[in-house]
């Protein structure tokens, strides 16, 4: 018996019933022979790891652009935190900590430079359908290892799918990432705020605070607490009521006072014209991306679906780097018919 095989029967030995296990996977979409020492969701993991568009994260933002200070969270730093609160639920509810694993590390790998900014222009000028949760899974199924794609199982490409909005997973590990990403996101960006002077913890609302906590710890802790609760023994994953309640009124509080604020936003209109004007550039001119992103005749796409996928594959820095040569004059540097490589 192989490893993999042991690891397979120890789950099906330990795990919830309602548990996706590796071994009753739905597969993969190209056929390949089973690793001998790792399971498929652990598979699954490992290249996500290994993929470029999940070490461009460190340099995408999270809330506040590009940001100076060294503590600010990044797109990166969320993803870990969502991974760890969502192996914390799902270890406590005896479901697969290597699909939670999977999906949550993936869950963001087609998010956009400057956060939800960059989302909202890609709607504007590509598609109003454009999410980053397609994007994400676009990345995976298509962009990575040079339009091969990752290749990965049927359950972690649907929990990176329906990890946002009103779709839910169709595993209990996909819908405790779904928590556990909202979860991670309203009390980080608590915490980022209250570092850059947006907000002040004594701010928000008493009873929120009496319901969730006075810091940031006592918050997540209530939340992933009441995750757990409220899921045991069940293929059903929730709060307790009142705990969601006072989450989804925390999360309406962030949106008024950090999200929307002009002070944490000011340099946002900035960063959006910045990427509707790379956009029309690469519309105008699209052999000047970059190799891997530049129209071939024979691929399917059309110029705007590559213009898209290269936009929302950017770090912040990326994007400035590449409108700075597109716009700002600079000594000779010799020739060159491509914007550079992508970070």
């Amino acid at each position: 018996m192989t490893v993999r095989e042991q690891l397979e029967a120890r789950e099906t030995a330990t795990l919830s019933p309602h548990a996706a296990k590796a071994a009753d996977s739905r597969g993969r979409e190209r056929p390949e022979e089973p690793c001998e020492y790792r399971t498929a969701y652990q598979r699954d993991r490992d290249r996500i790891v290994h993929a470029k568009a999940f070490r461009r994260l460190m340099h995408k933002t999270q809330v506040f652009l590009s940001p100076e200070a060294d503590h600010y969270r990044t797109r990166l730093t969320h993803t870990l935190e969502v991974m760890q609160i969502a192996r914390t639920a799902a270890r406590a509810l005896f479901l697969n900590e290597d699909l939670c694993e999977a999906i949550a590390l993936g869950h963001d790998l087609g998010h956009t430079p400057f956060g939800h900014a960059g989302e909202a222009v890609l709607q504007a000028c590509y598609s109003r359908d454009f999410t980053h949760a397609a994007q994400s899974l676009r990345v995976v199924d298509v962009l990575e290892r040079d339009g091969a794609g990752l290749n990965l199982t049927w359950e972690v490409r649907d929990g990176i799918l329906n990890h946002t909005g009103s779709n839910l997973a169709a595993t209990p590990e996909g819908r405790i990432v779904k928590f556990a990403d909202r979860i991670a996101y309203i009390n980080h960006d608590i915490d980022d705020a209250v570092r850059a002077g947006v907000l002040s913890d004594g701010e928000i609302p008493p009873s929120l605070r009496h319901v969730l906590g006075e810091t940031h710890k006592l918050r997540i802790d209530t939340m992933v607490s009441s995750l757990i609760r409220a899921s045991a023994g069940s293929p059903d994953i929730r709060m307790e009521d009142d705990i969601g309640e006072a989450m989804l009124a925390l999360r309406s509080f962030l949106f008024e006072r950090v999200y929307l604020n002009p002070d944490a936003k000011q340099d946002e209109d900035k960063a959006m014209a910045m990427l509707e004007e790379l956009y029309r550039y690469f519309i105008r001119h699209p052999k000047r991306m970059p190799g891997e992103f530049s129209p071939c005749a024979d691929d399917g796409e059309t110029v705007d679906r590559h213009v898209c996928d290269y936009i929302a594959g950017m770090t912040d820095r990326y994007a400035i780097r590449v409108y700075s040569d597109i716009h700002i004059p600079k000594k000779f540097r010799g020739f060159t018919t491509t914007a550079p490589e992508i970070d």
